[in-house]
């Protein structure tokens, strides 16, 4: 049962498809001369009762048909329009529209439930204006406790973007001084110092840079503001209390204007020797320049990747804006500067965990996001004994813009894995296998639970795969008996990472990934990191075939729930050579899906 059918429209955003009922219910010609005719007789009979049970007769088909294939069209097709519907009922002061679930539909059926995230979320905001705060942890229940040194180092951060966010003296001020364009002496900083990220690359990379970006504020007690024009708003819920993190529509720089070649860029500024030359990032004139630009974007220079070197942290330090582009999750490099070393350890002591509380902490999805979030929830994966997440990412000759399929050497991966790990159950080859799993699979839709489910939420852009996922369960039963249904919200073809339709539909995906209880994901896929982080699991990796060959093994465990830094730099800052910097400390390695990329381990749990 495949949610989001094929149609013209590429899923759930397009126009609903319209039932034929007119064409069904209209009669043809012939049709009315025989009804006239039996009209007539009837006259001529004056058979009154006759009348009254051909119109009675009429009258029970006109309702019966309609909701009759409405039920055939259902069934044939479960893929209700609706879950991928952002404009919630009108609100009921009386009645929680948005979160109404009943226990039994709940992960977390006990009325009392960590909706403060173990403390990195504080009370005092309005509930009804972002629903999925407070009740995010009603679905999903996390692995990890927060440390107490992060949670106040977090209430510091709420209280400084207070002081010095939009709106403030403090903001016009530095917003006046960075119109200007005018240097600063080094005396001049104060308590306000800006990180300006700006956004710019599909859903799954934005929460990974704006995690990346966050953390290195909180380590340099800067305010991180975020472009406004880059449908963040319609996504997620300001995070800090009293504040936004969007920059006021009157912000004097124009983000269009950075890039790699950029003269305010840090990397190009120590090729020009800007800083009085040498390597020693010394000032001329003892002079601070209004803001510098870091380029840390995935085709960054040698130079750009010294942003990761304490000496140039030093200097950037006292620098009052940094405007920052970056697609990629740098975390694991943050982890090898000396002078953060410390604060991480205290802010992490179980140190795969950054993604996972940051996120949790820093996004919070719309009211139309979270809607569907909960109406798909609900009505499709609720009531399963085993809930099996598969994100699908293809990565073929042409890139990830083309059509993702069909590949049948990715349906056997998928497939090999998830029964070779038992996360799904192996198909039985006896006879009438078939019609067992149909009947277990009619009494599990009809409410009973006699026979046990798995209920197997896939996301693609394409809708083959969990089609086919579902056709092979149909075709032979389960060796176990139990129930196998195949759900997908939406199938794209393209990533269009610039439609806000289709980022929503991306983020309901990715929180619905997280709600389950084992997870298989995409190789490379920063969608699938998003996922992995904010669900707390450790994911079965599928690695990137080759010549369309599955690969053996389909999948690998991953050594932690970190995202991977899929463009770290491999250059020693003290030595000034090139080394292995999965080799410096024992809690940053390569990645599983990227072998040249960096991620963080809990060296206590290999």
């Amino acid at each position: 049962m495949v949610m989001g059918r094929p149609s013209n429209s590429h899923g759930g955003g397009g126009d609903e498809e319209r039932l034929p009922l007119r064409g069904v219910l209209e009669t043809s010609p012939s049709h009315h001369a025989a009804v006239q005719a039996k009209d007539k007789e009837a006259r001529r009979g004056g058979s009154r009762l006759w009348r009254a049970s051909v119109r009675a007769g009429l009258l029970l088909c006109l309702l019966t048909v309609p909701a009759v294939l409405l039920l055939l069209w259902w069934q044939a097709d479960s893929s209700p329009q609706w879950v991928f519907d952002f404009e919630p009922p009108e609100e009921d002061d009386d009645q929680d529209i948005q979160d109404d679930m009943s226990d039994d539909l709940s992960p977390s059926p006990q009325i009392e439930y960590d909706r403060l995230l173990g403390g990195l979320l504080v009370e005092g905001f309005d509930d009804k204006s972002c629903r999925s705060r407070y009740r995010f942890a009603r679905y999903h229940s996390s692995p990890s406790i927060p440390s107490p040194y992060l949670i106040e180092r977090l209430r510091k951060q709420e209280a400084l973007q207070k002081k010095c966010g939009p709106g403030t003296r403090a903001y016009r001020e530095a917003s006046k001084q960075l119109k200007s364009g005018q240097s600063m002496s080094i005396n001049a900083t104060d308590d306000c110092n800006y990180l300006f990220l700006i956004i710019h690359a599909g859903l799954g990379n934005r929460m990974l840079e704006i995690t990346s970006a966050f953390l290195y504020a909180l380590l340099t007690n800067r305010i991180l503001l975020l472009d406004r024009y880059k449908e963040i708003a319609d996504l997620f819920c300001e995070p800090f209390p009293g504040t936004s993190w969007l920059v006021p529509s009157d912000f004097p720089l124009n983000d269009d204007e950075f890039g790699q070649s950029s003269a305010e860029s840090y990397g190009n500024m120590l090729q020009n020797k800007a800083f009085g030359g040498g390597t020693d990032r010394s000032l001329v004139g003892n002079r601070l320049p209004p803001y510098v630009y870091l380029h840390l974007d995935g085709n960054y220079g040698f130079h750009d990747k010294l942003f990761f070197c304490e000496d140039d942290q030093q200097f950037l330090r006292g620098v009052p804006w940094l405007v920052m582009r970056t697609d990629m999750y740098f975390v694991p490099s943050l982890f090898l500067v000396p002078a953060f070393q410390d604060e991480l350890g205290r802010l992490f002591p179980e140190k795969d965990t950054v993604f996972h509380h940051l996120a949790r902490y820093l996004f919070h999805p719309t009211n139309g996001v979270w809607y569907s979030v909960t109406r798909c929830f609900r009505s499709y994966l609720a009531k399963a004994e085993k809930r099996v997440g598969i994100q699908i990412r293809i990565y073929e000759t042409k890139g990830i813009l083309q059509r993702n399929g069909p590949f049948p050497h990715i349906l056997n991966q998928i497939l090999s894995c998830a029964q070779n790990e038992k996360l799904l159950p192996e198909i039985s080859m006896a006879e009438g296998a078939a019609d067992g799993t149909r009947n277990n699979r009619t009494a599990a839709g009809s409410g009973t639970r006699n026979n046990r489910t798995i209920a197997v939420l896939t996301t693609s852009l394409s809708a083959w795969y969990s089609e086919q996922i579902q056709e092979k369960y149909d075709e032979q039963s389960a060796v176990d008996g139990v129930s196998v249904r195949v759900f997908q919200p939406s199938h794209e073809e393209y990533q269009r990472s610039r439609n806000k339709g289709h980022n929503m539909k991306a983020l309901a995906e990715i929180y619905l990934l997280s709600m389950t209880d084992v997870l298989i994901t995409s190789g490379f896929s920063t969608f699938g990191y998003a996922a992995q982080g904010l669900a707390g699991l450790k994911p079965w990796i599928m690695l990137k075939s080759e010549n369309h060959v599955t690969p053996d093994p389909p999948c690998v465990r991953a050594m932690s729930i970190e995202p991977c830094f899929h463009q770290a730099p491999f250059y020693d800052c003290k030595a000034r050579k090139d080394t292995d910097l999965g080799k410096v400390v024992p809690y940053v390695r390569h990645c599983e899906d990227v072998s040249w990329g960096l991620k963080i381990v809990d060296q206590t749990h290999l």
